[in-house]
């Protein structure tokens, strides 16, 4: 069961990112862009991912994961439960949805000083 300070160290640690709270609410930014914002109870983490292959996640796993509001849909976006993701695998979101807003060298460079992952936990 993962939760908020799981995941909230990365929202300083990873380059160019840095934390906010708008309405008070957490979000990660890099420049303007949000790519991860908490429900103001932070139980749930929106987060930047493909429009084009959000569909496939939420159908994989529509207990963890869900679309965001019709209103919403136009942006690259998809909801977790929070609760539902094990730490490691929240990280490895957050870390993704950072790589959706940053130059691909930031994304590459990130892999050379972590090759184990987000946590010190090696892919498979």
């Amino acid at each position: 069961m993962a939760r908020i300070e799981d995941v909230r160290p990365l929202g300083a640690e990873l380059e160019r990112s840095y934390t906010v709270y708008v309405r008070g609410r957490l979000k990660f930014r890099v420049g303007q862009i949000v790519y991860v914002a908490f429900s103001p109870d932070e139980s749930v983490m929106g987060f930047a991912f493909p429009k084009e292959e959000r569909a496939a996640l939420v159908l994989s796993r529509g207990h963890v994961f869900h679309l965001p509001a019709a209103s919403d849909m136009r942006f690259h976006w998809v909801h977790a439960e929070l609760a539902a993701l094990d730490p490691t695998e929240a990280r490895e979101i957050v870390v993704d949805a950072w790589r959706v807003v940053v130059p691909r060298k930031l994304s590459v460079a990130y892999d050379v000083t972590h090759p184990d992952g987000p946590g010190g936990v090696r892919s498979p």
